[in-house]
């Protein structure tokens, strides 16, 4: 095969390519591969011509003005930027750029990388933090020593991860020697996290907490069951107003 690397049709790899790709030189967009049409919904005959600047906020039109006058001689760092397509929708995207030569022309190409998911993700996550720290705080005092944990909603393994290390600190904190935790709030569990809520009871134990286990439904106490966890070992009422009355009768004695 005697095909060298200056014979490969450049153009044709760029076609190929599911990134969407930028070719542009003296702010002039000279070339789009079809991934970027679609990515822009746009057709190539829109764009070719049109300034790459016009895709940016106002606000971020010098910065990029001065990366790409700099991206003429080396390539220029990964940034993230949120920028509009051609029908007026944005998307968050990042951003890389390199100097190509087209004959005797320095032009740079640019590649699009769609990041909507992952934002979408990434502040999924924040929330979820969120959720963490102010469920893991929610231990709420009712009586001198005992307070209740209230679970409420969808707890996944990492939520359940975070409570097991805050909770026992903040029991600490309030000097909780009784803590309820209810579950009757909770509407979906799976093994893994069934194991670490149950955990937690023993964490709580080795410093000196005991736990009251409230509004547990039978589809998670089989589970329970199926882990091998012993409810034997475990102090559960059907809701939190019988594990007060069980407390109240034991404080007063």
């Amino acid at each position: 095969m005697n095909e060298s690397i200056s014979d490969i049709n450049y153009k044709e790899v760029m076609e190929y390519s599911l990134n969407p790709l930028i070719v542009h030189t003296q702010l002039k967009i000279i070339y789009i591969n079809e991934a970027a049409e679609k990515f822009f919904r746009a057709s190539k005959e829109d764009v070719i011509g049109a300034s790459p600047i016009d895709i940016f906020k106002e606000t971020s039109k010098p910065a990029i003005v001065k990366r790409i006058s700099g991206a003429y001689s080396e390539p220029a760092e990964l940034i993230e930027e949120t920028i509009f397509r051609m029908d007026g929708s944005t998307v968050d995207v990042e951003l890389y750029c390199h100097p190509i030569k087209i004959g005797d022309t320095k032009a740079i190409q640019t590649y699009v990388n769609d990041i909507t998911e992952r934002k979408v993700q990434e502040q999924e996550h924040n929330e979820m933090n969120k959720q963490i720290d102010a469920l893991a705080s929610t231990i709420v005092p009712l009586m001198a020593g005992i307070a209740v944990l209230p679970l409420l909603g969808k707890i996944n393994q990492e939520r359940t991860i975070k409570l097991l290390e805050l909770v026992p600190i903040n029991v600490q904190k309030q000097n909780v020697r009784n803590l309820i935790i209810d579950f009757s709030g909770i509407y979906k569990l799976d093994s893994i996290v069934i194991n670490y809520l149950f955990n937690i009871t023993n964490v709580l134990k080795l410093l000196g907490v005991e736990c009251i286990l409230t509004g547990i439904r039978s589809e998670l106490a089989m589970e329970a069951i199926q882990l091998g966890i012993n409810p034997r070992e475990l102090r559960v009422f059907s809701d939190v107003r019988q594990a007060l009355s069980f407390l109240g009768m034991n404080v007063n004695r």
